[in-house]
């Protein structure tokens, strides 16, 4: 007979499965790690835990009863997905574990590690348990890892060490940079590349730098295998563990030679001229500073030489610019050669250069004598004869010096340069001169004379005198107008002051159309009267009014605006004019010629005189000098140069006449050699129109009342 289980054990057995079904279900439902979730045969969901709340983004009361394929299931994995659940109900197997890209509540991926497991209990249906790992920070770590490894092979060189600084690893851009292979980089340590550019100082603080921070930035270069030296941007980053200690360095490199190359040649650009190579002003400017400080630190003196090449423009219309050029160069080697090494040439542009001497002596005498004596051995250099091809040239220049110490402004001290190179220059070229007080005192009264020119021009301070011109009988035939400055507070300024100034800064232009323009409206209203209506007019012109492009245009509208009589105007025209472009003077002549306009040659003699050109001139008259007329008495060379003048005049068929004469005496002399029309003192002082008109009318009256 069968032994009988006491009800007791049937109890204790049931208490026990109970206890151990409610361990297994906190354990599955409390496992963070792990998402459970159970599913029927359709996809009917029937276990949720709390890792799958966090993984999934649903809870479970969201989840029971839904469906495996709309909860999680990326649409384009849907059919393969509902193909192996089907095969795994129907097998009771699971497929193998393995990583998917499910999809969250909100809608992004969710990487997990999956497995699955199909239970099948008696009187139950079968359920699909699916345990999914979360892979998410797995994922992003290798995708991190991957952006790591691609940076790594970048194009710019790395190498990663060890704490003590030995290469583990280099990338393909490192060998392409440095021309070493992973195989003899890995074990070394960057003194592999080291140059000898840097002092120890400079890798200690770097390292210092590495240990205090963790990082440094900064320049070095690095020598290739090949052994050419090259620049590096260096960044090098310290990875430390989670204690704390550093465990390896990460260097990036990148060659940054051509930058600086590119670098160079754009500050050679900026500071240096291109055709000599020397310093340009640019740079000058600034060493001449740094030069101004030193001399105030050591009390020494430093001197200016302002150079400039004589006659150069003339070098370059005649053989041209290459050549131009090429003695530029032969200038700059010459100058280098001619200072010391702390001294500076510089090319200021043009035929212009520029040499500072520093650490002169304390005492200016002496610095005087120390830059006069550079002066002097530059001169002799550049006075030898320069070779260029096949043309062998022999110039000359110019030198202007000033001194300088602790008290200087830099751009006084280049208009100080200046103006010295220029007196050398005006009194003869090839020499030099020393800048003084008196020089200043000219430039600034030049300022301010131009200053007021200025200001004359818009205020019309300007006026027409007339000193008349007569024949032999002394009556007036016709004047010259000659412009005055009516200064306020001065009074009259003289020609002899401000008409250079006026040329040299270009104002002649406006002022000489002016004196042209107001001259044709005196002719015109001469016309009205009875007593001027047969009067001729000169008006001087200045070489540079002459050269204007459109001034023969001017005078035709002048003569037309006013309405004055070309056949009555007289332009008088200096022989200066016609050192240059002779053909172009010539057919200016001849177009205002065909309108009337007389032209007289004034200071005939005094220049550059040649029959050459003369007989060719469209001319009316020949002005003897002044000069020639005062020493008529005293010097025999200007009775005969007079006679001369007079000869020619009559064998041209010009007319002539004498300016100057301030005697009796010299115009019995001039009328024995055969002139009889005279202008100068003995016959009246330059006068305003007023007065010039009331001797007109005298001397219509008294020659009625001899008739």
């Amino acid at each position: 007979m069968a032994e009988i289980t006491p009800y007791s054990a049937f109890r204790d057995e049931k208490h026990s499965r109970e206890v151990s079904e409610a361990r297994f279900k906190k354990l599955f439902d409390e496992a963070d790690a792990m998402s459970i979730q159970g599913y029927l045969p359709n996809g009917t969901v029937v276990y949720w835990n709390q890792a799958s709340e966090k993984i999934y983004g649903y809870t479970a009361e969201e989840a029971l009863g839904g469906n495996l394929l709309d909860l999680i299931i990326p649409a384009d994995i849907r059919q393969e997905v509902e193909g192996a659940v089907s095969w795994m109900f129907e097998s009771g197997q699971g497929i193998p574990a393995g990583r998917l890209e499910l999809r969250h509540k909100n809608g992004h991926a969710v990487h997990v590690h999956s497995s699955h497991t199909v239970i099948a209990i008696p009187n139950h249906p079968p359920v699909l348990f699916c345990m999914d790992a979360d892979m998410s920070s797995l994922v992003r770590a290798e995708a991190e890892l991957r952006i790591a490894a691609a940076a790594f092979e970048s194009q710019q060189g790395m190498f990663i060490t060890d704490a003590q600084g030995v290469i583990l690893r280099v990338n393909q851009a490192f060998t392409l940079t440095t021309g070493y292979s992973a195989e003899e980089a890995v074990g070394q340590t960057p003194r592999l590349i080291r140059s000898d550019y840097h002092p120890a100082a400079y890798y200690e603080a770097m390292w210092q730098s590495l240990l205090d921070s963790g990082f440094w930035q900064g320049e070095i270069w690095n020598r290739r295998k090949s052994g050419e030296v090259y620049a590096n941007w260096i960044t090098i980053t310290a990875v430390r563990d989670e204690k704390g200690e550093i465990t390896h360095y990460v260097c990036s490199q990148i060659d940054i030679t051509q930058r600086k190359d590119a670098e160079a040649q754009i500050m050679h650009l900026a500071f240096y001229d291109p055709l000599t190579r020397l310093p340009n002003r640019r740079l000058l400017l600034d060493r001449l500073q740094q030069a101004i400080a030193a001399s105030a630190r050591n009390q020494s003196v430093g001197a200016l030489l302002f150079i400039d090449l004589d006659n150069f423009k003339t070098l370059n219309d005649t053989l041209g610019h290459d050549i131009g050029d090429r003695l530029l160069q032969q200038v700059a080697e010459r100058l280098t050669a001619c200072i010391r090494k702390n001294d500076t040439v510089a090319r200021l542009g043009g035929d212009e250069f520029l040499v500072m001497l520093e650490d002169l002596s304390q005492s200016q005498p002496e610095a005087a004598t120390q830059a006069e004596a550079a002066g002097r051995k530059i001169l002799e250099a550049l006075n030898q004869i320069y070779q260029i091809d096949n043309h062998k040239y022999l110039g000359s220049v110019s030198i202007g010096i000033t001194l300088f110490s602790r008290q200087a402004n830099v751009d006084e001290l280049l208009k100080q340069a200046d103006l010295a190179m220029y007196e050398a220059k005006s009194s003869g070229r090839n020499s030099l001169r020393f800048f003084d007080l008196e020089m200043q005192k000219a430039v600034t009264l030049r300022a301010e004379l131009l200053n007021g020119l200025q200001e004359a021009l818009r205020e019309q301070q300007f006026r027409l005198y007339y000193q008349p011109q007569v024949n032999h009988e002394g009556h007036i035939t016709g004047a010259e107008a000659l412009v005055r400055w009516e200064r306020p507070g001065v009074g009259l300024v003289s020609p002899v002051e401000f008409i250079p100034v006026a040329e040299e800064s270009g104002l002649i232009k406006p002022l000489g159309f002016w004196v042209l323009e107001t001259a044709c409206s005196q002719l015109a209203d001469w016309a009205l009267k009875p007593e001027s209506a047969a009067l001729t007019l000169s008006v001087n012109v200045s070489p540079v009014q002459f050269n204007c492009a459109d001034f023969v245009e001017q005078v035709l509208e002048i003569l037309h605006k006013t309405g004055a009589n070309a056949q009555q105007l007289k332009l008088e025209l200096t022989e200066s004019l016609l050192v240059e472009k002779v053909d172009e003077v010539i057919a200016k002549m001849s177009a205002l010629k065909a309108h009337g306009v007389g032209f007289s040659l004034d200071d005939f003699g005094t220049g550059y005189s040649s029959l050459a050109y003369l007989r060719r001139l469209p001319l009316d008259q020949l002005k003897i000098d002044r000069s020639f007329v005062r020493d008529l008495l005293d010097d025999p060379n200007s009775a005969a140069i007079a006679q001369t003048i007079i000869d020619l005049s009559q064998t041209m068929g010009l007319s002539v006449i004498a300016e100057g004469v301030e005697t009796e005496i010299q115009r019995v002399l001039l009328a024995s050699l055969g002139c009889h029309a005279y202008q100068g003192y003995l016959f009246g002082r330059p006068l305003p129109i007023e007065q010039l008109q009331e001797q007109l009318i005298a001397q219509v009256i008294t020659t009625e009342l001899v008739i």
